[in-house]
């Protein structure tokens, strides 16, 4: 299976669970060139990977980390952040 693949629907951003378990869970994101994953917190820390494309992540505390193929970033507790998508991006949030 490729992750491509997971992401049936033609959305600016799609978020589908891809493993459980009793400790957490695994995402895959897929967010479209010009699309916003929308203001939101975790309760919990939570890695976000880059797979393939270009994104830019921001939070309320004024980081902005932009994310290519490989880069990861580190998701505070309680914080709000957004990810806006520069090119068709595929994503894995693990928390």
């Amino acid at each position: 299976m490729n992750i491509k693949s997971i992401h049936t629907e033609e959305k600016p951003v799609s978020a589908k669970r891809i493993f459980s378990t009793t400790e957490g869970n695994i995402t895959a994101l897929q967010i479209t060139a010009g699309g916003v994953l929308a203001e939101h917190i975790t309760k919990v820390p939570a890695l976000l990977l880059c797979i393939n494309g270009s994104v830019v992540f921001k939070n309320e505390n004024g980081i902005t980390e932009n994310l290519l193929s490989g880069d990861m970033v580190n998701i505070e507790p309680n914080v709000k952040h957004w990810v806006e998508g520069i090119q068709d991006s595929q994503l894995v949030l693990i928390k």
